[in-house]
């Protein structure tokens, strides 16, 4: 009797541990973006508590400094109000180099709560 031979060949190996090492790189540098999101997001929620444009955009530039944000600051903030609720809103963009000529865009926008 023949016995069929099962399993994965080399190059079959090779292609899938390719494209999982290029999947492990990318989420490498994109894990870092989120994180900074997020203290964004959370210095946006607390310079809401501001009452003038002016103390919004210190308090966020304080925020900023402990939590090592680098991609926006307080300037970049725009600030409104709806009804007696102070809104602090936030867009930007970060680029991550892939490989030649090839960035990845990431477009990151929000606000407070």
């Amino acid at each position: 009797m023949k016995y069929q031979e099962r399993g994965v060949s080399v190059i079959g190996f090779l292609f899938v541990a390719v494209i999982l090492a290029g999947a492990g790189v990318l989420a490498a540098q994109v894990l870092p973006t989120l994180v900074e999101f997020q203290a964004i997001t959370k210095a946006a929620n607390k310079a809401a508590d501001g009452s003038t444009v002016v103390e919004v955009r210190s308090i966020f530039d304080k925020a900023a400094s402990i939590d090592n944000i680098t991609s926006i600051s307080g300037k970049d903030l725009t600030v409104s109000k709806e009804g007696s609720k102070t809104v602090v809103a936030f867009a930007y963009t970060r680029e991550i180099h892939m490989a030649g000529p090839a960035y990845l865009l990431l477009k990151y926008d929000g606000q407070s709560k």
